[in-house]
C-alpha cells in the first residue's frame, strides 16, 4: 500500500494491534496501524455474550471498539473472531471520515481510546513473521499483476516482516485513489492472512 493510505490508516489505526508494534518497538509505522477494531455491538451487554469464550486479545480489541463508538465512530468495527481488525471495514469509515472532516473526529476518537488500544497492542498474540512475509509477497505480485507496476515487494529486517507499497513513501509515486489502484486492491485483498491485514 502506498504511503497515502498507509499515512491514511496510520491516523486511523495507531490504536490497533495488527502488524509490527511490539516486535518493532516503533520502528515501522504499520505497528503503530496494527489491528483495529469494528462497528457493531452498542451497549456492553449485549456484546458481553459474543465475547464469551473468545481470546483476551479479541476481548481487549471489543474494548477498544466499544472505546471509539462512544467517541463518535459508531460504525467502527467488531474484531474478527481472532482478535484481529476487519479492515475492509474499517476502510470504509476512515474514508466517510476523510470525506466529513479530513479525519478530526477520527484523531479524536484515538486519543481518547489511547489506553485500551494499548491494553489490546500488549494482548496481540506473536506472529508467525515467515507466514506474514509470504502473505505480503503474494499480495505484492497480485497488485503487480492487476496493473499496480511499482508495487515493491515486502523485505524482512531482524526476522520481522516489512511491508511493501510505494516504493518511495517520501514522495509517493503511486496514488491509492485511482479506480486502478483501488481495482487492484479489492482483487488481491484475499492474499492477506488476517495477521498482514492493514500492513501495506
Amino acid at each position: 500500500m502506498s504511503s497515502e493510505t498507509r499515512s491514511r490508516r496510520l491516523a486511523a489505526l495507531l490504536a490497533l494491534p495488527l502488524v509490527l508494534s511490539a516486535a518493532c518497538g516503533g520502528e515501522n509505522q504499520e505497528a503503530d496501524i496494527a489491528s483495529a477494531n469494528p462497528p457493531a455491538a452498542p451497549t456492553v451487554s449485549s456484546v458481553a455474550p459474543q465475547a464469551e469464550g473468545k481470546s483476551a486479545f479479541y476481548d481487549a480489541q471489543l474494548a477498544y471498539t466499544q472505546c471509539m463508538r462512544k467517541a463518535g465512530l459508531k460504525d467502527w468495527p467488531d474484531p474478527l473472531l481472532s482478535g484481529y481488525a476487519d479492515w475492509p471495514k474499517i476502510e470504509v469509515v476512515q474514508e466517510e471520515e476523510e470525506r466529513k472532516d479530513s479525519q478530526t473526529k477520527l484523531s479524536e476518537a484515538m486519543q481518547a481510546c489511547k489506553e485500551p488500544m494499548q491494553k489490546a497492542m500488549q494482548l496481540e498474540p506473536e506472529k508467525d513473521q515467515q507466514k506474514v512475509y509470504e502473505s505480503l509477497l503474494a499480495h505484492a505480485q497480485c497488485m503487480r499483476a492487476n496493473g499496480v507496476s511499482k508495487f515493491t515487494n515486502p523485505t524482512m529486517l531482524n526476522g520481522i516482516a516489512q511491508p511493501g507499497g510505494d516504493p518511495s513513501p517520501t514522495d509517493p509515486q503511486l496514488s491509492t485513489n485511482s479506480p486502478a489502484y483501488k481495482q487492484a486492491e479489492t482483487a488481491c485483498r484475499g492474499k492477506l492472512i488476517e495477521q498482514a491485514q492493514g500492513m501495506q
